[in-house]
């Protein structure tokens, strides 16, 4: 049934890269049958690859505004929960990938890290609880990002 489906939608999309390439149905171009023919791992995959490089470049982008106008210890906590937040993104991305048939609930390991986040924050003087987890939901916006402008 999951296979007919899959093969009914690779088939519609054929059918509309066609339509819009202007090729007759039954060929379409290579690049655009590279397009058609990845899978949806393949497509989960460059996402992935796309909200973690997003987040990233918004974690330095924060970062360096923050010790422009708070110091350095704020940019240092905004940095380090913005680490914190992409390990956990990383986590919880690698807890999806693996739903299907060996699992069926997203793991509970990614829960540990804003956790340590706060435990770390209250020990360590030199982190700053609030600029950490501030750093910690720069995936979010990172997030709103790849959702809009996302081709």
């Amino acid at each position: 049934m999951i296979d007919s489906a899959r093969f009914s939608h690779r088939a519609s999309l054929q059918a509309t890269l066609a339509a819009d390439t202007g090729s007759p149905p039954g060929t379409v171009p290579a690049e655009a049958a590279d397009v058609a023919a990845s899978s949806p791992m393949e497509d989960y995959q460059r996402l992935q690859r796309r909200l973690l490089l997003a987040t990233l470049a918004l974690s330095v982008l924060v970062s360096l505004l923050t010790w422009l106008r708070f110091g350095s210890v704020a940019a240092c906590s905004l940095l380090f929960g913005a680490s914190c937040g992409l390990l956990y993104l990383r986590l919880l991305a690698r807890s999806v990938a693996r739903l299907g048939a060996d699992s069926r609930s997203v793991g509970r390991f990614q829960i540990l890290v804003p956790a340590l986040l706060v435990i770390v924050c209250a020990r360590v003087p030199a982190l700053q609880l609030l600029p950490a987890l501030a750093g910690f939901v720069l995936y979010k916006p990172a997030l709103l990002l790849q959702a809009f402008l996302a081709p």
